[in-house]
């Protein structure tokens, strides 16, 4: 057991892979930097980058299992991202330049159910990132509590089925659901916590193949009699969070 950092993750395009960090500052109200920057509109989509809107304007994992396989880098002094999937090979793209629109729908095209509305255009909201909360949230993910989902399934997780950006083990699994309306210091950051985090079936594809390969929600409300993985908060107080810095309850 460690109430300290595990690790930290960022998803620079929404639903399209991620990355692990070693350190990452945090500026109150904001999103984490670099993560869920760019967002993939579909066909039926009605978001246009003016404002946040709903993740059933996106192409994401619920509905296109193939996305889970993807890994990501986000170089933010050039702007371009890298994706990485093991049946796509390496794709390395400005997802702001028009130009390089074409390369990435056609990357992604054969990642994509057939009867679902194709991916469209790329979307980002000046100031946020395209989490799924109205409000700019980061996720903070309890080690113990996937253990006790791995336990109930009989089988290992991958962690990264959760798309979380912050880990650490609290020894007890759902201890973070009782955070919720206080505060939690990370590192030099402080969070309001604000949600519990309703899961979808993202969870069941496996991060590593993008197959759907375990019965993750059926899991959650059977055993544990909810659907709830990880907690939604907004950072109150800026800072740097490193790996191996202490978890504390305010």
């Amino acid at each position: 057991m460690t109430d300290t950092v595990t690790e930290i993750w960022r998803h620079p395009v929404k639903s399209h892979g991620r990355e692990a960090l070693e350190t990452v500052t945090l500026t109150a109200g904001q999103t984490m930097p670099g993560d869920r920057v760019w967002a993939v509109a579909h066909e039926a989509s009605t978001a246009d980058g003016s404002a946040w809107v709903p993740c059933s304007n996106f192409s994401r994992g619920a509905k296109a299992p193939q996305l889970m396989a993807i890994d990501a880098s986000y170089d933010e002094a050039t702007g371009h991202v890298t994706l990485r999937h093991p049946s796509r090979g390496e794709l390395t793209f400005d997802p702001d330049a028009a130009e390089d629109l074409p390369r990435f729908l056609d990357w992604v095209a054969p990642l994509m159910p057939a009867e679902r509305a194709a991916s469209a255009h790329i979307v980002r909201v000046p100031g946020r990132g395209m989490t799924d909360t109205d409000f700019p949230s980061v996720s903070l993910c309890n080690l113990a509590s996937h253990r006790a989902v791995e336990a109930a399934i009989g089988h290992e997780l991958s962690p990264q089925r959760w798309r979380g950006n912050i880990w650490f083990d609290l020894g007890t699994p759902w201890v973070e659901n009782e955070w919720l309306g206080r505060e939690v210091q990370i590192g030099e950051a402080v969070f309001a916590v604000r949600e519990r985090t309703r899961r979808c079936m993202a969870t069941t594809a496996n991060p590593a193949t993008g197959e759907r390969d375990a019965e993750t929600l059926k899991t959650l409300n059977s055993a544990f009699g909810h659907q709830d993985f990880s907690v939604y908060a907004e950072v109150v107080r800026g800072g740097t969070i490193r790996l191996g810095d202490l978890v504390k309850v305010l």
